[in-house]
């Protein structure tokens, strides 16, 4: 077996003890609500607009920015995907050209 394979295998052996309680993470990506209010603000989106564009109710979006809901799973790493580089993620989420192009570029 290539070693590409063997570290992938590992890694969904390591991946089990941790779901088992068997073993921590070695990494974990948190948002607090201030966070994702702060991600969605230097995209320049209303709340409105923002839920649109990665797909969930304003209801949601609101109860993250308020502390009431914690993001998981996929909505967890497309806000990270969008704190790391908010002008080609919403882009790439087909978001209205007029919104994303009043990006405010948080990484120059």
């Amino acid at each position: 077996m290539s070693k590409l394979f063997n570290d992938l295998m590992t890694s969904v052996q390591q991946m089990d003890e941790v779901v088992r309680g068997e073993r921590q993470p070695e990494r974990q990506f948190t948002v607090d609500a201030l966070k994702v209010r702060e991600i969605r603000l230097a995209t320049g989106l209303t709340q409105a607009r923002f839920a649109n564009a990665i797909d969930v109710q304003v209801a949601t979006l609101r109860n993250w920015e308020q502390g009431r809901r914690v993001p998981a799973g996929p909505a967890r790493a497309l806000l990270r995907a969008i704190r790391n580089d908010p002008r080609h993620v919403l882009q790439a989420l087909s978001c209205e050209s007029s919104a994303s192009d009043s990006l405010v570029d948080i990484h120059t």
